[in-house]
């Protein structure tokens, strides 16, 4: 039987064809609050800054309030702008002005966000390392437990973050800072939320 098996495969051979692969679906958390052209931004920033799109949608989600806009200003009056919150000094840094970011579209100001996420290229393994870069940069790659700050050693930035110190312990861990983030990942990819396509 093997014998009569391998004459009809060579009897009847097909010249070599290339699979066809699938197109991949793909997910992304608070993709719906996103253009198809915004959602491939993502896609396409994430990937050279080796880390995940959901978690920089996250990011997002929290620092501009779920609303994806690129004008939104920092409730507590700090002149932060956008979708990541730019700072002033931040945005002038990168040869650009929190009112110029206020005028984009979201997908203009997409770039601005790569460009901002641009140093921290393949160390941003984590949630918390992504949302690290836009509140404490040193915390990028340190442990969950790693200390930001202090109510003893740094008052006044600790006072102006005690909303992070879940425990209220006087210390916020970078685990705790970005216990808000997590939660935004989670209600991203729930069903209202998470995009779902090719």
């Amino acid at each position: 039987m093997l014998k009569l098996i391998n004459w009809l495969k060579s009897a009847f051979s097909w010249p070599d064809i290339e699979p066809i692969e699938e197109p991949q679906l793909r997910q992304l958390a608070w993709g719906r609050k996103m253009s198809p052209a915004c959602r491939d931004k993502v896609f396409s920033i994430a990937d050279d800054l080796v880390t995940e799109p959901d978690h920089i949608m996250a990011v997002i989600a929290f620092e501009s309030a779920e609303t994806f806009r690129p004008d939104i200003k920092n409730f507590a009056g700090s002149g932060a702008t956008g979708l990541i919150q730019f700072m002033p000094a931040t945005a002038r840094g990168l040869g650009t002005s929190v009112e110029a970011l206020a005028k984009m579209t979201v997908l203009e100001q997409l770039d601005w966000v790569h460009a901002y996420f641009r140093p921290y290229r393949g160390k941003m393994k984590t949630l918390s390392d992504v949302y690290m870069a836009v509140l404490w940069p040193k915390a990028v790659g340190k442990p969950e437990d790693y200390v930001l700050w202090t109510k003893a050693t740094m008052p006044t930035t600790y006072r102006q973050n005690a909303g992070l110190d879940a425990n209220k312990d006087g210390l916020i861990k970078k685990n705790e800072a970005a216990a808000k983030v997590a939660a935004k990942l989670e209600a991203g990819r729930l069903a209202p939320n998470l995009w779902e396509g090719v």
